[in-house]
């Protein structure tokens, strides 16, 4: 019979994750790389079973102990990559928070072009919670488009287009200015699928030039700056935790 995981059990890279002492792949990296002890013992596979509250785990020596919960905004500016480490070294959101970024995890990605707020956090379970499609947790994007935009193709985005093999589907689109050269736009997105807003303008034969990310989960942007950075508010926090005790 096989040994069943005790409850709380998890492997000691998603351990080290969960304990805020660095992400899975780097947790995995340290331990291959020999790094890790846990209760006085080497240990060099990632996927080794633990409960992090009951282990004794250290890196270089230095005990993990679970980080007090952080949640950050972010205002991601274009030309910036959502990754810790960039091959191509563009500069990243963990360029930008410096030391303050260590042991947070962005919450979904941005692309290159979009700018906005990005939400990172140290617990794992609301990062998941807030990304994963079933909880239909809205993102609202401002979008200028190439083109007049009209009424119909808000219907048509807001009832189904098929890409890809996918099924996208904006919740809400609002026309704010709408011209022959350019329309503004505000759409609000319950799923976050890969680059959906430019799929969803794409599929009604319009291209994106300018894409702002301003709401994520009820947390709103505001006036933080292009490239700023601040610790949410208990307001925010609250607001963010009420997703994981809805999902």
């Amino acid at each position: 019979m096989a040994n069943r995981r005790r409850r709380g059990e998890v492997s000691l890279a998603r351990a080290i994750s969960k304990l805020g002492g660095a992400s899975r792949a780097e947790a995995a990296r340290l331990i291959s790389g020999g790094r890790v002890t846990v209760d006085g013992v080497l240990v060099t596979d990632p996927a080794v079973p633990v409960v992090p509250e009951d282990a004794e785990i250290r890196i270089d020596g230095a005990r993990v102990w679970r980080a007090p919960f952080r949640l950050v905004l972010l205002h991601k500016p274009r030309g910036v990559v959502t990754t810790r480490v960039d091959p191509e070294e563009r500069p990243t959101v963990f360029d930008l928070l410096g030391e303050e970024g260590d042991g947070l995890l962005a919450v979904g990605r941005l692309d290159l072009a979009t700018s906005g707020l990005l939400l990172l956090t140290n617990d794992s379970r609301l990062a998941h919670v807030l990304t994963d499609p079933l909880n239909a947790v809205p993102r609202v994007y401002v979008v200028t488009v190439r083109g007049r935009w009209n009424a119909e193709k808000s219907l048509l985005v807001k009832g189904g287009v098929a890409d890809a093999g996918d099924i996208l589907r904006a919740a809400e689109v609002v026309a704010r200015k709408v011209s022959g050269r350019e329309s503004h736009l505000v759409v609000t997105l319950l799923e976050g699928k890969n680059r959906e807003v430019r799929r969803l303008v794409a599929a009604m034969g319009h291209e994106v030039t300018r894409l702002k990310r301003v709401a994520f989960g009820g947390i709103e942007l505001g006036e933080l700056a292009p490239g700023a950075y601040r610790e949410a508010t208990v307001e925010e926090v609250t607001q963010a935790m009420g997703w994981v005790s809805d999902a």
